[in-house]
């Protein structure tokens, strides 16, 4: 019996311990606990919250660089059909060039060709006179020599 007399008086000196401990649990609980989760409650919700905005930042973003591509890809389009228009004029306007300048060649050659022709018969008609005179002429010269080594 002393033994539960003893633990009697042990319960009895410590229960002053317990409720020390458990007043300080619960004013520790309610001043500094509450407020320490709070914020951790707050700063997780913030950094959520935090990476939300980021990552719809980044959705953003990527779709700013696929419009600026789009409107690259279409600005690129519009360049290389205007350099294409621009050339397509240029190969128009060398091929009328071309067909003009064939078009006086051949008039010029034709025309030189008439005039040849025009020079060629007055040529003929001033020469047909005179051929049986040079034929004979010629026939004379040719003969002069075999009738001198006779």
């Amino acid at each position: 019996m002393d033994m539960v007399h003893q633990l009697g008086e042990l319960f009895l000196g410590a229960l002053p311990t317990v409720i020390l401990i458990l007043i300080f649990y619960f004013i520790l609980k309610s001043l500094f606990f509450k407020p320490l989760l709070a914020v951790m409650a707050e700063r997780e919700a913030r950094s959520i919250g935090a990476q939300k905005a980021a990552e719809a930042a980044r959705a953003a973003a990527a779709e700013r660089v696929k419009q600026y591509q789009e409107a690259l890809r279409q600005a690129r389009a519009r360049v290389y059909a205007e350099q294409e228009a621009v050339r397509k004029k240029l190969l128009d306007e060398r091929a009328a060039q071309l067909k003009e300048a064939r078009a006086k060649s051949a008039a010029e050659v034709g025309a030189a060709k008439e005039r040849v022709a025009r020079e060629l018969a007055v040529a003929r008609q001033d020469l047909e006179p005179s051929v049986a005179q040079l034929a004979s002429e010629i026939a004379a010269r040719v003969l002069r020599p075999a009738r001198e080594a006779r």
